[in-house]
């Protein structure tokens, strides 16, 4: 039996969930399921970039450039997939979309060189682009305006949940199945995700009322100069959110596996340890947005990133680097667990779908070659040393994500039901 206090802290993180209907729990959950799994597929490749480049014989930041083409091509999807939800509703496209990066994601394991992988890759980036900017729109549209900021960081760290079950996933099956195998093993779980939105999911209420009053719907020519600055503005916001997630990332993995020789199994660990923590950053911050205030939460997460620097980048054993991630991901991914209601707080109705996936997706075509980067520094100026790469990155980055959110504006608790 359940100690009573177990039950509260349970009790009152399943508490928003209480106040929704089954038909929004089954829409934030094919939401959330629908950007997990579009991480979970993007970071086996992150787990598997030494192994890929063994067998292509070539050098890490060779294979480091599919991530860049994965990030530079999502903007394209963004667009395409949020014009089509946008058009023909949040619901088929979601669908869509999912169906899309999956069929990419197995098709990665049987790429027969480099170039092939990168082109697929590419195509993967595409459809994976598309899938936060129709999920987040479908979610928010559809449940209610109270506790927005929790759903919002629990929405965020879907990618969080990615990472976490590619961590896992890593760990357990690599040595069994290799690199090939871990991208068939990322394909298979869109099978239950895909039954879910089709069966049990409906249409936006807010898309199905502004489909049907046409003349509520955004005219591009005439009504998008007025949104244009705004739209500058958060594709700079986003530029610096992905440098600081990616940042922090992307190579993480091949840090300790390079310079600290960590076995798959302990990079695994390791990953899953701070993948808790991302998830836990996200929904703390999410939620405590709700009453602090959408800029003052991120502007907190990130400064707090930066005493965690030295235990993240510089310690010489697994528990402390296990600590130093945990830590970092709290803040970086605390401060990306307000993201998903902010942008769509700020984004304009009739393009919800499109705004906010779109100058997320540019922001991260910015910050696209981070990874090669960061590769090309340590291999050329460090000899190898990942370490103060990762550390000046990680610095960088969460000063600028400070400075940009105090530049910019909130509407926390908007109408998002219209």
């Amino acid at each position: 039996m359940s100690s009573p206090s177990l039950q509260r802290p349970l009790s009152g993180f399943w508490a928003p969930f209480r106040q929704l209907t089954p038909l929004q729990r089954n829409t934030f959950f094919a939401s959330l399921c629908g950007w997990s799994l579009d991480a979970f597929d993007f970071f086996i490749l992150i787990f598997c970039v030494s192994a890929i480049a063994t067998q292509f014989t070539v050098k890490v930041s060779a294979v480091a450039e599919a991530i860049f083409i994965t990030l530079a091509m999502r903007p394209v999807g963004a667009f395409l997939f949020g014009l089509f939800a946008d058009r023909f509703g949040r619901r088929p496209a979601l669908l869509t979309n999912i169906i899309c990066y999956s069929f990419f994601e197995l098709a990665s394991a049987f790429a027969p060189s480099l170039r092939a992988f990168l082109v697929i890759r590419a195509l993967f980036g595409m459809a994976m682009g598309g899938e936060w900017g129709v999920g987040a729109a479908l979610a928010f549209e559809t449940l209610p305006s109270e506790g927005r900021g929790f759903f919002s960081g629990l929405l965020q760290e879907g990618y969080v949940i990615g990472y976490l079950l590619a961590a896992l996933a890593y760990g357990a099956l690599f040595d069994l199945v290799g690199w090939r195998g871990m991208f068939v093993v990322g394909a298979l779980p869109a099978i239950p995700v895909i039954y879910l939105i089709a069966t049990r999911v409906k249409e936006s209420p807010a898309w199905a009322e502004g489909h049907a009053s046409r003349d509520s719907r955004l005219v591009p020519g005439r009504d998008v100069p007025k949104y244009f600055g705004s739209f500058l503005f958060l594709i700079v916001l986003m530029f610096a959110f992905n440098s600081f997630s990616h940042g922090t990332q992307d190579l993480y993995p091949t840090f300790l596996q390079k310079n600290h020789n960590f076995s798959p199994g302990a990079v695994g660990v390791v990953a899953v340890i701070y993948n808790l923590g991302a998830l836990f950053g996200g929904i703390f911050f999410g939620s405590w947005s709700e009453k602090i205030g959408r800029r003052r939460a991120i502007v907190i997460a990130a400064v707090l990133s930066v005493p965690t620097l030295p235990l993240w980048a510089y310690s010489h054993s697994a528990p402390k680097f296990a600590l130093g991630a945990f830590l970092m991901q709290f803040m970086v991914q605390g401060a990306w667990g307000v993201i998903p209601a902010h942008l769509n707080e700020l984004s304009p109705p009739a393009v919800r779908a499109t705004f906010p996936g779109l100058t997320y997706q540019l922001g991260n075509l910015l910050s696209s070659r981070n990874a090669v980067i960061q590769a090309k520094f340590a291999e050329q100026r460090y000899g190898g040393n990942y370490a103060p790469v990762l550390a000046w990155t990680a610095f960088l980055v969460a000063a600028l994500v400070a400075i940009v959110t105090i530049a910019g504006k909130e509407a926390r608790g908007v109408d998002l039901a219209r």
